[in-house]
């Protein structure tokens, strides 16, 4: 009994540990399967949650706001606000807050040159007038744009010449250009068929024509001491194949091509054909004596053809043609005017703000501003389509066109201001006859040379 006892103990106890051991196997393996499950369920939640996140962080990459500040002069047209408009409908998560500034180029200047002299992030794109790049450059105030242009594709060509080389310093392209203008030709219709070709046809036709229907002048210019002046002597002299500081920033202004553009300014300045007071003329008193009808010819920019045919003050409508100026031995040329579009070195959001630039400065951005503002594209494409065309029989006209693509920047230097001021003087006292071309031209050069040193 004993026997059978101890063996039917040790059956059950061996019973027992088996279904013990058989119930932590099967716990084991409920266990596992649970962890296995849960894992993989983990895993994929985990794949799931990385792969969102991704979309999430990509996202938010495109599309975290952000807000940046544009500043610029004072705009009275719908044009600024119609491609901000645009620009934010295309790039939701950019928002575009306006800074207007003072509507005297001057006092906005100054005002810049301030802020960004202090490394202020204030703002982070603006208007530049096309004299400025250079001098913002050289500060250090501004961002260059290269490998933004690289990196989007841009083709520079696509923009007239003298809207990208006014922005170009030292090799590197510091602005975008965004709308331009240009000096160009007017002529009487009701008096010539055609404009002179060049400065002596001009001297010749003027002379023969003042007096013709009611004219009191042959021609008209801007020969006062002051900016305007060294608008029209660039055109004399870059159509003579002149320059005043070359694209390395070297002056080479004392040259016969100089020499030779300053003794035709002087011969037309002093001639008979012109206004005794022509030495005081600046663009208001050119516009005022060629809308009463005075003159057979003038030079002046393209807003003058708008006042020609202003039926409440000109006295000349229908009767006004424009074309490129006349040319010199090298051909023809026009000072170029307009505005460029720059980023702040500072900026704290230098990739939304070229998105900014390059939208404004594009196709789309400047058609905008040609249909709401009446600016000038400084794109050549835009001057084919039919409603661009539309909004003026200035964007119509071929001439203009032309006058555009031969436009030449005034001298590229981060002391523009100087250089100017030294021109001016200079070149007043040849028109004056106190002093020679060749004075002029050889005293430009040392003075500019040393204003550079300093």
């Amino acid at each position: 009994m004993k026997s059978a006892l101890k063996k039917g103990g040790i059956t059950l106890k061996f019973s027992k540990l088996a279904l013990s051991s058989m119930l932590l196997i099967a716990l084991v393996f409920f266990l596992v399967a649970c962890n296995s499950d849960s894992s993989e369920q983990d895993n994929n939640d985990e794949s799931d949650t990385s792969s969102a996140n991704g979309e999430q962080a990509s996202e938010g990459s495109e599309e975290e706001p952000v807000t940046i500040v544009y500043a610029r002069g004072v705009d009275t047209t719908p044009g600024t606000e119609a491609v901000i408009k645009a620009f934010e409908e295309k790039f939701p998560h950019i928002k575009v807050e306006q800074r207007e500034m003072p509507a005297d180029t001057g006092q906005s200047h100054d005002q810049y040159v301030t802020l960004l002299s202090s490394q202020s992030s204030e703002i982070d794109v603006f208007n530049a007038d096309v004299i400025w790049p250079a001098e913002f450059a050289q500060a250090n105030y501004v961002l260059e744009l290269d490998r933004f242009i690289e990196k989007d594709g841009i083709n520079m060509d696509d923009y007239f010449p003298g809207t990208v080389a006014a922005a170009n310093f030292n090799g590197k392209q510091w602005a975008m250009p965004q709308y331009t203008d240009a000096g160009v030709f007017y002529y009487r219709t009701d008096i010539v068929d055609e404009p002179p070709a060049t400065w002596d046809e001009l001297i010749e036709m003027a002379s023969e024509l003042k007096g013709e229907n009611g004219t009191e002048y042959g021609y008209l210019m801007q020969a006062a001491q002051y900016e305007g002046l060294i608008t029209n002597a660039i055109e004399f002299i870059a159509s003579y194949g002149g320059e005043v500081v070359d694209e390395n920033n070297n002056v080479v202004v004392d040259s016969p091509e100089t020499i030779k553009a300053l003794d035709k300014m002087k011969e037309i300045v002093t001639s008979d054909f012109v206004p005794e007071n022509i030495v005081n003329f600046m663009e208001i008193e050119t516009e005022n004596a060629w809308i009463e009808g005075n003159a057979v010819f003038a030079r002046n920019w393209p807003y003058m053809m708008a006042s020609s045919n202003d039926e409440e003050r000109s006295e000349i409508v229908d009767n006004v043609e424009m074309s490129r100026l006349p040319a010199g031995d090298e051909g023809t040329a026009a000072s170029l005017g307009g505005w460029m579009t720059m980023i702040n070195r500072y900026s704290e959001h230098p990739e939304a703000a070229w998105e900014f630039v390059k939208f404004i400065s594009g196709p789309e951005g400047q058609k905008i501003s040609a249909l709401e503002g009446g600016r000038a594209p400084t794109l050549s494409a835009l001057y084919d389509d039919p409603e661009v065309q539309g909004v003026s029989s200035l964007f119509a006209n071929p001439e203009f066109r032309e006058v555009l693509q031969s436009a030449v920047p005034r001298p590229v230097s981060p002391i523009y201001p100087e250089v100017s001021d030294i021109m001016q003087i200079e070149i007043s006292k040849v028109l004056t006859g106190d002093q020679t071309s060749e004075e002029a031209a050889k005293n430009m050069q040392e003075k500019i040379e040393a204003a550079m040193a300093e």
